[in-house]
């Protein structure tokens, strides 16, 4: 049994439907004047992974 990988773990998620949930980049700072308020909203959406990256998530995880 392989051993999860703690950073990988801290930035995932896996949804009910399997899907790998992360937090978009660009909203760690700078949120001030320099980005639209559109684009800060836009921000705090999840964002999923292609299926080919969450093969990764997954095996990272020890779950595949």
């Amino acid at each position: 049994m392989a051993k999860t990988k703690k950073a990988v773990a801290k930035r995932f998620k896996i949804t009910a439907k399997g899907k790998v949930k992360h937090a978009r980049s660009g909203r760690r700072h700078n949120l001030g004047p320099k980005k639209s308020k559109a684009r800060k909203r836009r921000l705090r959406k999840p964002a999923y992974l292609k299926s080919g990256d969450a093969l990764k998530v997954f095996t990272a995880l020890g779950l595949k």
